[in-house]
């Protein structure tokens, strides 16, 4: 398997589940790619395809199991989300199109949206906002931690910061296993590639083309502070939620076109970004305290051409499964789950057919 984020560690651990033997290599640190700096807003709120819906919605469906299972965590919670826009058309028609599909949608005024979501300051608010009370948020890291020691418990074996990694094949045209930066070899009958934005580039390689539609995504952590947030906020300037250790964490898009890469690889994000954005933040909490950026996370989003979810066995190259998509958060733990099932009954999950590579071949559109 390549991959050491949430969707290569759930895969993992449910081919362990399953009695297969599993190695594991990740580019660089667990978690140290997408999963270590997305919002992970755990939600189906958005204008979806029925199926992508659905999916997003089993994906909900295992957090609250994984809630039920570990009651105290500090790190997983469904307390809601508040969303509002500078067009209040489009909160309507984002709550008419939620309560159409069964998704729980209110539509409150700014006093009773205050005594819903607590934590937020009532006088920023529009006269109407959107509340949705199912749905939660996860920390990425804890919950990476949490798979790592069981797929170690399980006998799994990782291999950190193995570098760019590239696919095996066979005489046969199938995957065959994987080779590390540095030249070692290992062989597999089976590949997961997950490697978030890297996907595209590993199977390119391969000779696969997958469409790519990654751009830059940066994630702000606050210092620790006493804030009462307790649900998500997405709002026209700054998405909020509560973050281990007393602490916030933030993200948007308006700043994004002033982050830099530089010429190694790293990033670079202008202090006054994050003075803007902690400030944005402040003028949202109830009391209005002081929001101090102690750390950010930047780089690419994973992203597919269309838009939906790549999940599945690739035609062009028998026996290795791409795991790629957006919604690495919400679809964590499904996608690993339902990749794994295919992987160890050697059947198709109706689930995913309208998320398989194949699509890209004969002209599918979400």
């Amino acid at each position: 398997m390549l991959g050491g984020g949430v969707l290569g560690l759930s895969t993992a651990v449910e081919l362990l589940r399953g009695g297969t033997e599993v190695l594991l290599l990740t580019e660089g640190k667990v978690g140290s790619g997408a999963s270590g700096r997305s919002l992970a807003w755990l939600n189906a709120g958005g204008a979806y395809s029925d199926p992508y819906f659905r999916l997003r919605m089993a994906g909900i469906d295992r957090y609250r199991t994984l809630l039920a299972q570990h009651p105290g965590a500090d790190w997983l919670a469904f307390n809601g989300g508040l969303y509002w826009d500078d067009d209040p058309f489009a909160v309507i028609e984002r709550h008419n199109r939620q309560t159409r599909e069964g998704y729980e949608a209110r539509m409150l005024a700014r006093d009773a949206a205050a005594s819903a979501v607590p934590g937020i300051d009532p006088g920023v608010l529009p006269h109407r906002v959107l509340v949705n009370p199912g749905e939660g948020w996860v920390a990425l890291p804890q919950l990476l931690r949490l798979l790592a020691e069981e797929f170690t418990v399980r006998g799994g074996t990782l291999v950190e910061d193995a570098g760019l990694c590239s696919l095996l094949t066979g005489p046969d045209g199938r995957a065959a296993g994987v080779r590390t930066a540095a030249g070692e070899e290992f062989g597999a009958g089976t590949v997961v590639v997950a490697c978030g934005a890297g996907t595209p580039a590993v199977l390119a390689e391969a000779g696969v083309e997958l469409p790519d539609a990654s751009d830059p995504a940066v994630l702000l952590i606050s210092e620790p502070l006493e804030h009462g947030l307790q649900a998500v906020l997405n709002t026209p300037r700054i998405s909020v939620r509560p973050h281990p250790g007393g602490r916030l964490a933030m993200d948007h898009t308006w700043y994004l076109d002033l982050v830099q890469r530089r010429e190694d690889g790293s990033w670079d994000v202008p202090a006054d970004v994050l003075q803007e954005a902690a400030a944005e933040a402040s003028r949202l909490l109830a009391g209005n305290p002081e929001v101090r950026v102690q750390s950010w996370h930047a780089g690419l989003k994973p992203v597919p051409g269309d838009g939906d979810p790549v999940l599945g066995e690739l035609r062009a190259l028998p026996g290795c499964w791409a795991v790629f998509t957006h919604s690495g958060a919400t679809l964590g733990l499904i996608a690993g789950e339902l990749v794994a099932d295919e992987i160890l009954s050697g059947r198709r999950h109706p689930l995913l057919e309208p998320f398989r590579p194949e699509r890209f071949s004969f002209g599918w559109e979400s």
